[in-house]
């Protein structure tokens, strides 16, 4: 792995892997959120795109490379896919908790936001929504600053001045979970564990960021995006919504 290929850990399954330097869109939603049959057939049809993945991976290696750039389409694909249905079922949700829609819960997550906004990442946009949330950002980590090494069990990582994504959605999730809890006067698990994570590609940037903010317009809660209180965008950005 070169240091192009940055990789940071979660403590969960799946790896969060992304350039350094890229602009990202995330969307974490609340524990809950989207039912169990959903997830469990999202999760099973992940685990076998991974094992395929993998599959076609060490064929590379082995020379027999024609199914490797399909095995990466297949997988972009699913992850568009099930993106679009998740996003689906947040909207339509008629049950399970919405703990964003109490102004002193939402104001906690937004706080926890712009708290990160230039020494974690560059904040481009967000719309929280009832049980979800999307955002914009740019980590702060650069190709340059990192630092190869090894962990105690001999797998390559890096070191680095500013937090890659795993430890970026630690801190957003972590603090904000405990401050809404409070709020709520609750215990237990706020978010969902994994977040949809994508690389915003090239002349993509303010494409995705107008979907951000136009969620609660498509949901059919406000006419226009600024109406919406829990919304952002970077100043710098505004002329070309």
């Amino acid at each position: 792995m070169s240091t192009f290929d940055y990789k940071s850990f979660t403590e969960r399954r799946r790896p969060h892997i992304h350039p350094a330097g890229a602009t990202l869109f995330v969307t974490y939603r609340l524990a809950g959120s989207i039912p169990q049959a959903v997830v469990r057939a999202y999760k099973a049809k992940r685990d076998w795109l991974a094992n395929e993945l993998t599959r076609v991976r060490k064929q590379a290696l082995a020379g027999q490379s024609s199914e490797q750039a399909e095995g990466l389409r297949r997988v972009e694909e699913f992850h568009r896919e099930w993106f679009l249905k998740f996003e689906d079922a947040l909207h339509k949700a008629k049950s399970g908790p919405m703990w964003l829609k109490d102004e002193p819960v939402v104001a906690k997550v937004v706080e926890n936001l712009h708290r990160l906004d230039g020494d974690a990442y560059r904040l481009d946009a967000y719309c929280v929504m009832s049980n979800h949330v999307h955002t914009v950002f740019t980590p702060q980590l650069s190709e340059e600053e990192l630092q190869e090494t090894f962990d105690k069990n001999g797998h390559l990582t890096f070191l680095s001045e500013h937090p890659g994504l795993g430890r970026i959605m630690q801190s957003l999730k972590g603090r904000s979970a405990r401050k809404c809890n409070l709020v709520l006067s609750r215990t237990g698990q706020f978010w969902e564990h994994e977040s949809f994570d994508h690389i915003v590609r090239n002349g993509m940037l303010m494409k995705t960021i107008r979907y951000v903010l136009n969620n609660p317009v498509k949901a059919g809660l406000v006419r226009n995006w600024p109406e919406w209180r829990w919304s952002y965008c970077r100043k710098e950005l505004l002329d070309e919504i």
